[in-house]
């Protein structure tokens, strides 16, 4: 037999819930370890709620919550836009 911490807290916000299913707690869990086995691996996505942050193709976790938006626009406005790469480097030989 295993021992399981479980807060306190939570056992008492799911205490009703498992009872409308019609569920012990011990079930629960064992539906929950089952389902591990079945999907081999957590039944369920796991994500960050931050909706200023998403993982990119390379696994990496980008958060653009600290970005200034405003500054951002401005500076957009005050770039120069080029119509071609030409363009681009005689400017960029200018300033050599």
């Amino acid at each position: 037999m295993s021992t399981v911490r479980i807060n306190d807290d939570i056992k008492k916000e799911i205490a009703p819930i498992l009872d409308n299913l019609g569920l012990s707690l011990s079930e629960a869990i064992n539906i929950y370890l089952h389902q591990i086995k079945l999907n081999n691996g957590i039944p369920f996505d796991l994500k960050i709620k931050n909706t200023d942050s998403y993982v990119c193709e390379y696994g990496h976790l980008h958060d653009y919550s600290k970005l200034n938006l405003e500054e951002l626009e401005e500076e957009a406005k005050n770039n120069k836009s080029y119509d071609n790469v030409e363009e681009l480097i005689e400017d960029l030989e200018k300033e050599d």
